[in-house]
């Protein structure tokens, strides 16, 4: 290791020592936390089973920067270059429509054998698996609805493809020892104001109890259910609700998915995980950086990102929280965008490691807030860097940017050679 890292760490472990912060603990408990990195940043979300379908559900994704990968060979290779770059073990989250097989099958056919390869690998690479069903970017949600829709028919392979997906998500977490969070979001709604809006959500709701219908062992496979505020067309009404998942899931036992990207511009998720925590048996998180909406821009250490992570670290959640990304930005470097993102989440979990937790909140109690805020402001300067330094090069990942010289080579030999 280099000197100069390993006398800034000591430098730096002296400082958090003082406030009673013991630096080589946290980084054994950071180490320990695994982010889920989603696959759909490698190709803007275009999958394998439907390579020619229009992006739909409110998804969108710009930008045209070469490199997209488009098999799940150069899919797996991409996550590989990230991963290396990334200090830890970790996850890869996946949707269906990434699913790497020859055969033709459609969503509600869906078995594990079908994610055979990703097994394998993820193995290899001694990583976990998350999934997700794929209820959009398909001819049976073109009208913006599925497992709310009023066609029994369609109704019934949107709930077939999600009792399918957990299977799945069982398979993954039987074979790999970690167990597997199988998320199920939709994008159900109307464009416009409707006049009925309790109907698809007495749909939903019971679509739901039918694919939670059979018992999983939860070591294998925890569920999860998302909401959204709205959507592109989707922007008046949309079935899948904060307030309905809140209920759905505090009632059947079900972790609830706060994406970052999915309420009110203003409202900020962070705000909800203590009060969540108190009726749940678990959060899902999909951290995202929204831009005036749902634009799931590549994660940023931004004030958000911050609270996040001291949310979970003062009120001892980690626990109890899955911490999953979302986001795709297909206007820069796709595995740089992983890197950022990715280590941005580990900088921001650190960096909440690394306040005076008890001392803020014995002043917060004393009514001493005076010191609250003084110690919140100092601490904002003290050296978290040279302890994000020390850890990386501990894991044999590039210090700081040097990370970004290995990314453009690999732009250059492989990342560039896919469109020739």
């Amino acid at each position: 290791m280099d000197q100069q890292i390993a006398q800034n760490y000591e430098q730096a472990k002296q400082m958090y020592a003082q406030h009673g912060i013991d630096v080589d603990k946290v980084l054994e408990r950071l180490a320990g936390i695994k982010i889920s990195m989603h696959c759909w940043q490698g190709d803007d979300v275009r999958g394998f089973l439907f390579r020619d379908q229009d992006l739909s559900g409110g998804i969108s994704v710009t930008g045209n920067y070469p490199g997209a990968a488009r098999t799940p060979e150069e899919l797996r290779a991409d996550l590989e270059k990230a991963f290396s770059m990334i200090p830890g073990k970790h996850k890869v989250n996946l949707h269906a429509i990434y699913a790497d097989t020859d055969e033709k099958v459609d969503l509600d056919q869906l078995e594990p054998k079908h994610f055979q390869k990703w097994v394998d690998w993820a193995k290899e690479q001694g990583l976990g698996l998350d999934f997700n069903p794929t209820c959009f970017s398909h001819d049976k949600s073109k009208d913006g609805f599925t497992l709310s829709h009023s066609d029994t028919e369609i109704r019934r392979f949107w709930i077939d493809h999600c009792k399918a997906s957990r299977k799945i998500g069982a398979y993954f977490g039987e074979q790999l020892g970690q167990t597997c969070v199988t998320n199920v979001w939709v994008p159900d709604g109307y464009k416009d104001v409707p006049a009925d809006r309790m109907a698809p959500r007495r749909r939903l709701k019971e679509a739901l109890d039918e694919v939670f219908a059979e018992e999983l062992n939860p070591e294998h496979n925890l569920d999860a259910v998302e909401s959204k505020l709205f959507g592109l067309g989707s922007e008046a009404y949309v079935v899948g609700s904060h307030e309905f998942y809140m209920g759905y899931g505090i009632q059947n036992n079900k972790l609830i998915c706060l994406d970052a990207g999915h309420f009110h511009p203003t409202e900020m998720i962070s705000n909800k995980f203590s009060a969540l925590a108190l009726f749940t048996s678990g959060l899902l998180l999909h951290v995202s950086r929204p831009m005036r909406w749902d634009s799931d821009h590549v994660v940023v250490m931004d004030d958000e990102l911050l609270d996040i992570g001291r949310e979970l670290v003062r009120n001892d959640l980690l626990d109890m929280t899955h911490i999953g990304l979302d986001f795709f930005d297909g206007s820069i470097n796709r595995v740089a965008a992983w890197v950022i993102g990715t280590r941005n989440t580990q900088k921001a979990l650190l960096r909440a490691m690394l306040e005076p937790v008890e001392a803020l909140k014995q002043a917060e109690l004393e009514g001493d807030y005076t010191t609250r805020l003084a110690l919140t402001e100092e601490f904002k300067t003290y050296p978290f860097g040279a302890v994000w330094d020390y850890y990386c090069a501990k894991s044999g990942v590039p210090v700081r940017e040097q990370w970004l010289a290995e990314v453009k080579e690999y732009e250059k030999n492989v990342l560039l050679k896919r469109g020739q």
